[in-house]
């Protein structure tokens, strides 16, 4: 992965999207209390689900009230319990692969608008593309240096991309949370630890099309029961990201 600089395309892609705030809080919620009820408990060190879904609402900065409020309602058994997990696969603008991973309460309603944003952008839901993208452990460090990513390498880390005074560290999704944790005992506290999927090799793009991928994406993140969207989509050329 080294050199694609593939974690800060997917932060400059969050970055357009944060004047809405309030619907990515609405999300993580969503997420945690579907995994408080498929991990079977309110304790992330014994339900891995939920490890995963408060790691990515931490890299969002989601409030730590949100959060307790959260486990708590869907412990009680008020909210939380109806979500079910899906995902859509298919092409967007320029051919690109897609895949959008949803919680819903309602396949109908969400296959329908999911389907209905891929065809007002010029895609279509056909064909299979989850086989296009691998899941990776990302951490970031807002520190680089050789020491540091020695031990990134000791601890389990696959690769490493320094870059701008940070550190991104790949890992296998199951040695993630060893590697976060040699981080933090080492006295380093990593600013972004989740599990995210890469596509294994990206569409180059022109900025037009570019430029389209990103309006098809942030349509499809617009949509309350979808949680994540990753395409093979270069967007180095996107005028709307950075």
């Amino acid at each position: 992965m080294s050199g694609h600089n593939k974690w800060s395309q997917i932060k400059r892609k969050k970055a357009v999207n944060d004047h809405q705030r309030g619907k990515i809080i609405s999300k993580h919620i969503r997420a945690i209390q579907s995994a408080v009820r498929e991990g079977g408990g309110g304790d992330p060190s014994a339900n891995l689900p939920l490890k995963n879904a408060l790691a990515a609402a931490k890299t969002d900065d989601v409030p730590q009230d949100n959060i307790d409020r959260a486990i708590e309602r869907a412990l009680g058994g008020s909210e939380g319990g109806d979500f079910e997990p899906v995902h859509y696969e298919g092409y967007g603008p320029a051919g690109v692969a897609v895949l959008v991973e949803a919680l819903t309460d309602n396949r109908n309603r969400t296959a329908s608008e999911v389907r209905h944003v891929f065809t007002k952008h010029g895609g279509n839901m056909s064909g299979s593309t989850a086989w296009q993208f691998e899941t990776k452990g990302v951490i970031v460090l807002d520190v680089a240096n050789d020491t540091l990513q020695e031990l990134a390498i000791d601890l389990g880390a696959e690769d490493l991309e320094p870059a701008d005074g940070s550190l991104t560290i790949y890992t296998s999704p199951t040695e993630l949370y060893a590697v976060v944790d040699g981080l933090q005992k080492a006295g380093h506290a990593p600013e972004v630890s989740q599990l995210s999927k890469f596509a294994q090799t990206e569409t180059e793009l022109d900025s037009g099309d570019a430029d389209k991928v990103v309006r098809f994406i942030e349509a499809l993140e617009d949509l309350d029961d979808v949680q994540n969207v990753y395409s093979t989509a270069n967007l180095e050329n996107a005028e709307l990201v950075g």
